[in-house]
């Protein structure tokens, strides 16, 4: 397991405005954690926050939701915040699913939206 601890940003559709909106107002918590993030998210956080350190994958549906996964099976991501887009067709549906199970089997910390990943950040920091 890595010793710096980890975590994962992902929003789907819609929700890239409220991802980048949330990490704006957090930044300063998230600047404490090394940040990996599917593609287009990674980018959009970056615009909007400059000073964090963000790694960017590619894109979930190239591949980056699942780069994501495989980090949290080999213990590489300790907390996962993914704004998921419940109003837009769901051609991301297998990875939400693979992905919320992956982050339930190995017992890390998940938000699937922004009131709840605004209390694991106030939590875990």
């Amino acid at each position: 397991m890595a010793s710096e601890q980890c975590i994962a940003l992902i929003a789907h559709d819609q929700k890239k405005d409220d991802m980048a909106d949330f990490a704006r107002q957090h930044s300063a918590s998230l600047a404490k954690w090394r940040i990996v993030a599917t593609g287009t998210t990674g980018g959009r956080v970056q615009d909007a926050c400059p000073g964090l350190n963000v790694t960017r994958l590619k894109s979930g549906p190239l591949g980056g939701d699942q780069q994501i996964g495989a980090m949290i099976a080999q213990g590489e991501v300790q907390m996962l915040i993914f704004f998921v887009d419940p109003l837009t067709s769901m051609p991301h549906d297998v990875d939400v699913k693979a992905l919320t199970r992956l982050a339930t089997v190995y017992d890390i910390p998940m938000a699937l939206n922004r009131a709840t990943a605004e209390k694991l950040v106030d939590f875990q920091l």
